[in-house]
């Protein structure tokens, strides 16, 4: 963790940002408990970007687009060379989830296992 002058804010350094869809179409689908238990899961485990060690945000979004997959999880996070990469997963339930924020936290590539699009 890094700080700035006592009127700015914190910042905390990140490997990576997992955002996952509110939408009503993957709330139906249990979004709302899927962000709480991924969060106490980044907590749990050290992972969360606010703990030491940790890298990794996470984040409830609007409607992520697949509404009929839900619930979806977009993940984002920074090559060692430079630049991002996103994975966009669909049905996505806990121990995915918990493995895309593994994965981006030990700086590999996202897991392929529930990616959708390009």
């Amino acid at each position: 963790m890094s700080g700035s002058s006592s009127s700015g804010p914190l910042y905390f350094s990140t490997r990576g940002h997992l955002l996952v869809c509110q939408g009503q179409s993957c709330q139906t689908r249990g979004s709302a408990l899927l962000h709480r238990a991924l969060w106490n899961a980044l907590e749990r485990e050290s992972l969360a970007y606010y703990k030491k060690g940790g890298s990794v945000r996470l984040t409830e979004s609007g409607c992520l687009g697949a509404c009929s997959y839900g619930p979806t999880l977009c993940a984002y996070r920074t090559k060692p060379e430079g630049g991002l990469e996103e994975g966009w997963y669909a049905a996505t339930d806990l121990p995915q989830a918990l493995n895309v924020a593994r994965a981006i936290h030990a700086g590999e590539a996202l897991p392929e296992g529930g990616k959708y699009g390009p």
